[in-house]
């Protein structure tokens, strides 16, 4: 499964940007799906994932509130609306797919990454 990301930029503080995430194929259908971030000089963090049927999602506590993830039903698509951005989240975001129906915060809990998609938040 090959994971394709993009809707990355240039953005000023409380600017909105959307991400997507389409995968090669319908496998991730069936699983959750999550994204992640990674700061310059920073370890990658969870920022949002959703289960396989879209009902159930999870938000790092900095992102609440201004970030929503969401996927098309039944197809291998994800994204996240970023609202209010903020210079510190800077980073690049990559979306990937869990290995089971529920996301997780746990990097272990997924076993395909896209690319990366880099959005920066200026002041």
């Amino acid at each position: 499964v090959q994971l394709q990301a993009c809707g990355g930029g240039l953005v000023q503080a409380r600017d909105s940007l959307r991400l997507s995430c389409v995968a090669s194929r319908r496998t991730s259908s069936n699983n959750g799906m999550g994204w992640f971030r990674q700061a310059p000089g920073k370890e990658r963090e969870f920022v949002a994932g959703i289960s396989w049927n879209g009902g159930t999602s999870y938000y790092l506590d900095s992102v609440k509130g201004r970030f929503t993830i969401s996927r098309d039903k039944g197809k291998s698509v994800v994204y996240l609306q970023m609202n209010s951005l903020k210079p510190e989240d800077t980073a690049v975001y990559y979306c990937a797919v869990a290995r089971g129906a529920w996301a997780s915060s746990s990097e272990d809990a997924y076993h395909y990454w896209g690319q990366g998609t880099l959005v920066t938040v200026s002041s």
